[in-house]
């Protein structure tokens, strides 16, 4: 074992069947925490915490936990914080068909701690209907740590797997018509398969830029196969971008991971033509700036693909 001033990595597989090194959870940084005025308002109100010392010793300590848990580097930059689906143009519709659509399902998939999730149900999506998808399974017990909650308080349902194990995740074609079967008991799933063609919303963010270009495309055809017929059911997520579709570097934690960047029109050629027949959807894809933690700043692709 390294002595104390020593500082020991994990290796741990990224999304590309390739490892990365990440440091030990004794070197998380609290520096790197911080909360917008909006997350501030969002984590008081999930929490019951009103004390902003006590909340952040709170969110230090389940950070702490999922680190020493699943090493990734997006817990290490306090990832699990940013509100980022409500940055999405597309936000209001999301909730809007909670609220509204019958039965409507939202998957969040790729969840982590599920923090979207738990946000489109604060502003009105049923929790019941709201359903949570990582690999690593830990994320159930974390998520309930971090909000402080349980399976009675906040009955959404987790389904971890690999989302390219057919066993999970199945390739199928987008389903046509009128949805006529009813939706599955989601209290029983342990797949997302028999989930093929009830998902109202499916949420993915953070998820494909891991992955290889081959793989984003599988990735991109098994969650359309997921997604309801019924128009204005939609697809949507924020991910890594590049002026030129392409592999390219990034720093994470010190640590060099390579990433699959899409540009505007290469994402938007996916959806519309590869994975759904041209005029089938609507697709929306801005690139901005943002900065993911301090003064690290990426290109960051946010998109919506919506069912006409």
């Amino acid at each position: 074992m390294a002595s104390d001033d020593t500082t020991q990595a994990q290796e741990v597989p990224s999304g590309d069947n390739t490892s990365v090194l990440i440091p030990e959870a004794r070197d998380l940084d609290p520096r790197l925490y911080y909360l917008t005025e909006d997350e501030a308002a969002f984590f008081k109100a999930a929490t019951g915490i009103d004390n902003d010392e006590e909340l952040k010793a709170h969110i230090l300590m389940v950070q702490k936990m999922a680190y020493e848990a699943v090493p990734y580097p997006y817990i290490y930059i306090f990832g699990f914080l940013r509100m980022g689906i409500k940055k999405l143009p597309i936000y209001e519709d999301i909730v809007r068909i909670g609220r509204e659509r019958k039965d409507a399902i939202f998957l969040d998939i790729g969840c982590c701690l599920a923090t979207d999730a738990r946000i489109v149900s604060a502003d009105g999506f049923p929790a019941r209907n709201i359903i949570a998808s990582d690999l690593k399974k830990e994320f159930l017990d974390l998520h309930h740590a971090l909000f402080r909650s349980s399976k009675e308080t906040w009955p959404a349902q987790f389904i971890p797997g690999d989302a390219f194990d057919p066993d999970i995740l199945s390739v199928v074609p987008p389903a046509q018509g009128p949805t006529l079967d009813p939706p599955p008991d989601l209290s029983a799933l342990t797949s997302l398969n028999p989930l093929h063609g009830h998902c109202s919303v499916i949420n993915a963010s953070a998820l494909f830029h891991f992955f290889d270009e081959e793989k984003q495309l599988h990735l991109a055809r098994a969650l359309a196969g997921l997604l309801s017929p019924q128009p204005g059911s939609i697809i949507c997520g924020i991910q890594a971008a590049k002026k030129e579709k392409g592999v390219y570097s990034r720093l994470a934690c010190g640590t060099q991971i390579d990433l699959f960047g899409h540009s505007v029109e290469s994402w938007m050629e996916v959806w519309d033509g590869k994975v759904f027949e041209k005029g089938e959807v609507q697709v929306r894809v801005e690139c901005k700036e943002a900065v993911v933690y301090v003064d690290n700043k990426v290109e960051l692709l946010y998109w919506s693909v919506t069912r006409l």
